[in-house]
């Protein structure tokens, strides 16, 4: 089962930061989760919401901003004890430090509450252009984002992200639509539904997962993957559940 550090290291460092990133990748897990917006001058961008209002000490919608205005904003403002300033990254600044790791990188494509022009294109040429094409997977609750991603990057898997309520039948709609990856709220995920995506080979990567519980339950149900604020603690339980073996 793999971990996949939710927005990078979340839990302890500011989201999806490049410090985030770093510390993620010290933790020894698989990949990051991360994700991608356009600013005004059409610079793709790494925030998780549509505005900077939450996790920066600015106001207003990423897409009204160049990046030179966006990235003098602190994206650290909620961890002041950790340190005193972070940018919000470039997804290409992003790509040419993930290049040089092992890591992989799941890739949320924000368009489900705006859609910005050319956004997965743009996205993709940034990952040829360091040559991740065999180190990323893509996700996004606008499931026409992930046809567009098909048609650009057909080697790259997709994983078709639901809410906290899920979707029935959930293998057999992305095995139809060409989806190789489901990615639910931990809520929706019954043993039914693991079973049911490994009957069409679908893998399952859920979020959010931060309690032993829901990993421990993952686990036994043969889940693939978790999204998870604190890597370090999912990634040391699965070695020692390994060893058990």
């Amino acid at each position: 089962m793999k971990v996949y550090a939710h927005r990078g290291y979340s839990g302890r460092y500011p989201e999806n930061t490049m410090l985030a990133f770093k510390k993620a990748a010290e933790t020894g897990c698989e990949g990051i989760e991360l994700d991608v917006q356009l600013t005004k001058d059409d610079v793709v961008v790494v925030i998780h919401d549509e505005k900077i209002d939450r996790t920066t000490d600015g106001t207003g919608m990423v897409r009204d901003y160049t990046y030179e205005e966006l990235k003098k904003f602190n994206a650290a403002v909620l961890f002041p004890e950790v340190t005193d300033f972070q940018s919000i990254p470039t997804f290409e600044e992003y790509c040419a430090w993930a290049a040089g790791t092992g890591l992989e990188t799941n890739i949320e494509i924000k368009t489900g509450c705006y859609y910005y022009e050319e956004i997965e294109k743009k996205t993709v040429d940034i990952i040829r252009k360091y040559g991740l094409e065999k180190k990323v997977m893509f996700s996004s609750f606008n499931h026409m984002s992930l046809v567009k991603i098909r048609e650009l990057m057909p080697e790259a898997e997709c994983g078709a992200l639901l809410g906290e309520k899920g979707i029935g039948n959930a293998g057999y709609y992305c095995h139809t639509h060409g989806f190789e990856c489901y990615h639910p709220g931990y809520q929706s995920i019954t043993k039914e539904t693991v079973d049911q995506c490994d009957k069409y080979g679908v893998k399952i990567n859920a979020w959010t997962i931060n309690g032993m519980h829901e990993l421990e339950q993952l686990w036994e149900w043969g889940c693939n993957g978790v999204i998870t604020n604190y890597p370090e603690v999912c990634r040391a339980w699965i070695v020692y559940k390994e060893k058990e073996k």
